[in-house]
C-alpha cells in the first residue's frame, strides 16, 4: 500500500522540498483517510543512512526514494491505535537518550508527541529515554492520567527496607485496615505509567476504595531474576514486605483484598505470586504478561494453574493486538495471554480480559491499568 501523496511525489521527485515543508509543518507521520476504521500512516525521515526503520511499538522498514534522501513507509493501521516508536538506523537497538531527533536511534523530529522515560535514580543500568507517540484519531481517551482539580494527591515515602520500595498513601484516609496493592517495576510505574495519579483520581471519583500501594523497584541488572516465578523477591514480599505493611501501616491484613500488579515479566510474576500465595493476594493485574516463560519449557505457569487447587483470586489480563512476534516455542505474547485466560477460566477463576490496539508498551499500559483496577477492585467488582 502506498500513500497517494507519496505516489504523486514518486512521479514528481522535484517537488520533494515543497512536499517536505508541507508535511513537517503539519507534523509527521503523514496520516491520510482510508476505509473500514483504518488510516494510511506514512512514516518519513530525511537524511543520509545505510538503512532506517520505525522501531519499538511497530517494526517497519523504511525505503529510500531513489535519487533523494527521503525515507518512507506506508502502512494501513487501525484508527484507534496508540503506540510509541523511534527511528533507528543500521543495527541500533538502544532507545533515544534525548529528544533532539539526531543519532543512530532518535525520536521522530517532526512529531511533537513524545514520551519521556526517566532513568531510575540508584540504578546505574537504567538511563533516560525518549520515544515518539503515534496517536491516531480514534485512540481511546485517557481520563485518569492527569491530576484533576480538587483531587488531593496521596503521599509518597520510601519504606525503610532492604529492597527499594516506595509507599503511596491515599490522601485523607488512615492506612489502618486498608488493602495493599503491590506493583512491580515501581519506578517506571510511578513515572511513565502515572499510577499514583491514577489511584488518586479513581479513589476521588468513587471508582475504587482507598488502597495502600507498595511500588517495588526492579533494577535492570536483576529484573529477570527478581521477576522469575518462585524468586527470592517473591518470598521477600510475602515474608517481609506484607508483614511490615501490617505492622507499620495497619494495611494488608485481609489477604483477599490485597492485589499484585505487573507488566510483561512483571505480569507473569504477579500471577504466579498470587497463585502460590492465595492467602496473601486475592487479585492480579497482569498487563502483557510473559506467560511464554520459561524458554526451555514454555507455559509452565499455565500448566501450574491446572495442577493447583482453585483459589479465591480475581484476574485482569490485557495484551496488545500487535504483540505478534514469535517467542520461545513459536508462541506470541497474544497467544500466551489468551492461553492463560483460558487456563484460568477452565479452573473457575473470574477473569476480565482485554485486547487493546497497540503493542508491548507503557503508553497503553498506563491507560488500561485503570481498567484493571476497576475490574478487580472497583466498587462494583465481585
Amino acid at each position: 500500500m502506498l500513500s497517494p501523496q507519496i505516489a504523486a511525489l514518486l512521479d514528481d521527485p522535484g517537488s520533494l522540498d515543497e512536499f517536505w515543508l508541507r508535511v513537517t509543518a503539519s507534523g509527521t507521520p503523514l496520516v491520510e483517510p482510508w476505509r473500514d476504521g483504518s488510516r494510511l500512516v506514512t512514516f518519513l525521515w530525511r537524511g543520509p543512512a545505510r538503512g532506517a526503520r520505525v522501531w519499538w511499538g511497530l517494526d517497519v522498514a523504511l525505503e529510500q526514494m531513489p535519487g533523494t534522501d527521503l525515507w518512507y513507509a506506508t502502512r494501513v493501521l487501525p484508527s484507534d491505535l496508540r503506540t510509541i516508536y523511534c527511528i533507528a538506523h543500521d543495527s541500533a537497538d538502544a532507545l533515544p537518550a534525548d529528544d533532539s531527533g539526531e543519532g543512530t536511534c532518535h525520536v521522530d523530529a517532526h512529531n511533537p508527541l513524545r514520551h519521556f522515560f526517566p532513568g531510575e535514580p540508584g540504578d546505574p543500568d537504567d538511563h533516560d529515554a525518549w520515544l515518539s507517540v503515534l496517536s491516531l484519531p480514534d485512540a481511546p481517551g485517557e481520563p485518569w492520567l492527569d491530576p484533576r482539580p480538587g483531587v488531593q494527591a496521596g503521599t509518597l515515602l520510601e519504606a525503610p527496607l532492604s529492597h527499594p520500595v516506595t509507599v503511596h498513601r491515599p490522601a485523607g484516609t488512615p492506612t489502618d485496615g486498608l488493602p495493599v496493592l503491590v506493583v512491580f517495576d515501581g519506578w517506571i510505574a510511578r513515572t511513565a505509567q502515572r499510577i499514583p495519579t491514577i489511584l488518586d483520581n479513581l479513589v476521588a471519583a468513587g471508582e475504587i476504595a482507598p488502597v495502600v500501594t507498595l511500588f517495588v523497584s526492579n533494577h535492570a541488572a536483576t529484573r529477570d531474576e527478581d521477576l522469575t516465578p518462585g524468586s527470592d523477591l517473591a518470598a521477600y514480599l510475602t515474608r517481609t514486605l506484607l508483614p511490615w505493611a501490617r505492622a507499620e501501616l495497619g494495611a494488608g491484613a485481609d489477604g483477599r483484598a490485597n492485589m499484585v500488579a505487573g507488566v510483561s515479566r512483571g505480569g507473569l510474576a504477579a500471577a504466579h505470586l498470587a497463585l502460590a500465595s492465595p492467602d496473601s493476594f486475592g487479585a492480579v493485574i497482569s498487563q502483557s504478561g510473559s506467560f511464554w516463560w520459561p524458554d526451555d519449557n514454555p507455559g509452565a505457569v499455565m500448566r501450574e494453574v491446572a495442577r493447583r487447587p482453585p483459589a479465591d483470586i480475581r484476574f485482569y489480563l490485557d495484551v496488545g493486538i500487535f504483540e505478534t512476534q514469535p517467542g520461545p516455542g513459536g508462541l506470541t505474547q497474544i497467544d500466551v495471554n489468551r492461553a492463560m485466560r483460558d487456563a484460568l477460566r477452565q479452573r473457575g477463576y473470574p477473569v476480565s480480559y482485554a485486547e487493546y490496539t497497540g503493542g508491548h508498551d507503557y503508553i497503553n499500559w498506563r491507560r488500561t491499568f485503570a481498567d484493571g483496577l476497576i475490574a478487580v477492585a472497583g466498587v462494583h467488582a465481585s
